[in-house]
């Protein structure tokens, strides 16, 4: 019995010691989980509790601005409203909830005093397009709506524009009634493909003596006449105008691109009393059909009636086969215009201040003005020249698409009237 006590005494102290003494071999502490894992579990343990059981909160219903209107076409999104959000002089954002238009889409201003087309220039993102405004945009204001037409500026064309004056936009300015036709065609066009131009060379005949002898044009070509201020530019167009529109056959449209309104209207007055145009119940047999966007319009403006002339020529040309004049007075404010909407739409400038675009906004119409197998367009352009320097960018860039050129020089002028009147 004593030894079993003892015993048992010697094993209560060992074990005594053994929970005294650290340990050699420690336990390796438990595993703490990895920030995702926490993340998981804390998933895992709301899922469960009652918080999550709860039913969601419904947001409140939103009144929309623009019930009633319908997408009819998912690519150019016709049909949409959207709303100005900005207005910077002739420079119109536009945010659309749905159905961004394209570039150079067409929109309409609704509910305004004049009809008012923006064409679009750039999407900013946020849904915000940026557009170029046809018209003034006096009275404009933030949330007015904005009509996404699905297409470019579209224009009427064919015989019922003969004996009229129009805009840009194809609205009669003559004080005459609409225009009645069926016809419309974009301003936007391509040019014609290289297998459907014609190359037969003929001389035009314009009855302007030193001309025809030294430097006849090409009918089906463009010429260019280059000039200063008050060299004779648009004396020499009414002239050829006289001369060739009213011995030639076919049909002439005439552009005015940022010209003075007083030479748009004494021209007007010449092609009645000549009978190039014909009022009243002979309107039908008028043969030129005029296109205006004047100095006194916004850039937008000026930048496109050119494009609008052209396409009426176009369709003369391509669904009637005829032989067409087209005279465009100045070329040069179609290329002035377009460098003061490059300016509003924060580009770059280029050299002496023109847009970095110039060559190709140049192109986009000189490519279009051509003969093709249907018919043919004999462009005569005026091109102001400034300071009398021909290296500007501006008349520089223009000879390269031109067939024949003349250059009204005003020291030969100074020299011609120092003679006549001394």
């Amino acid at each position: 019995m004593a030894t079993r006590r003892a015993i048992s005494s010697v094993l209560r102290t060992a074990s005594r010691i053994r929970a005294a003494s650290p340990s050699p071999c420690p336990r390796a502490p438990l595993h703490r989980p990895s920030p995702a894992g926490f993340l998981l579990n804390r998933a895992a343990a709301y899922s469960s509790s009652a918080a999550a059981q709860a039913a969601p909160v419904t947001p409140p219903p939103t009144s929309d601005k623009h019930t009633g209107t319908k997408i009819t076409d998912e690519f150019t999104g016709a049909g949409a409203v959207g709303e100005v959000c900005q207005v910077i002089g002739a420079v119109v954002d536009v945010r659309f909830d749905e159905g961004l238009p394209p570039i150079l889409t067409a929109l309409e201003v609704l509910d305004n005093s004049i009809r008012l087309v923006l064409e679009v220039a750039q999407h900013l993102g946020e849904n915000v397009v940026r557009t170029i405004a046809m018209d003034g945009t006096e009275g404009l204001v933030r949330g007015q709506r904005v009509l996404n037409t699905g297409s470019p500026i579209t224009v009427p064309v064919g015989r019922a524009t003969l004996g009229r004056i129009i805009n840009v936009i194809g609205e009669p300015i003559d004080h005459k009634g609409d225009i009645k036709t069926n016809s419309y065609l974009p301003i936007h066009r391509e040019a014609p493909a290289f297998v459907e131009q014609a190359t037969e060379q003929q001389i035009l005949v314009t009855g302007i003596k030193v001309v025809d002898l030294l430097a006849p044009y090409q009918r089906g070509g463009k010429i260019g006449l280059f000039g200063g201020a008050g060299v004779g530019k648009t004396v020499l167009i009414m002239e050829l105008i006289n001369n060739v529109a009213k011995a030639h056959g076919g049909f002439s449209v005439f552009a005015g691109v940022g010209e003075r309104t007083r030479e748009g209207n004494d021209l007007y007055r010449e092609m009645i009393e000549s009978g190039v145009i014909k009022l009243d119940d002979k309107q039908s047999e008028s043969k030129c059909a005029l296109v205006y966007g004047q100095m006194n319009e916004p850039p937008g403006a000026r930048a496109r009636v050119g494009l609008t002339g052209l396409t009426v020529a176009e369709h003369f040309r391509d669904a009637e086969g005829q032989d067409v004049l087209l005279f465009i007075d100045n070329i040069f404010r179609f290329t002035q215009a377009n460098s003061e909407v490059s300016a509003l739409l924060g580009r770059i400038p280029s050299a002496v201040g023109y847009q970095p675009t110039l060559a190709t906004d140049l192109g986009g119409l000189q490519e279009r003005i051509t003969t093709t197998k249907k018919g043919s367009i004999t462009s005569v352009q005026a091109i102001y020249v400034p300071a009398d320097d021909l290296t500007d960018p501006a008349p520089a860039t223009t000879f390269a698409h031109l067939d024949a050129t003349t250059v009204l020089s005003r020291q030969v002028a100074y020299l011609i009237f120092s003679c006549i009147f001394c």
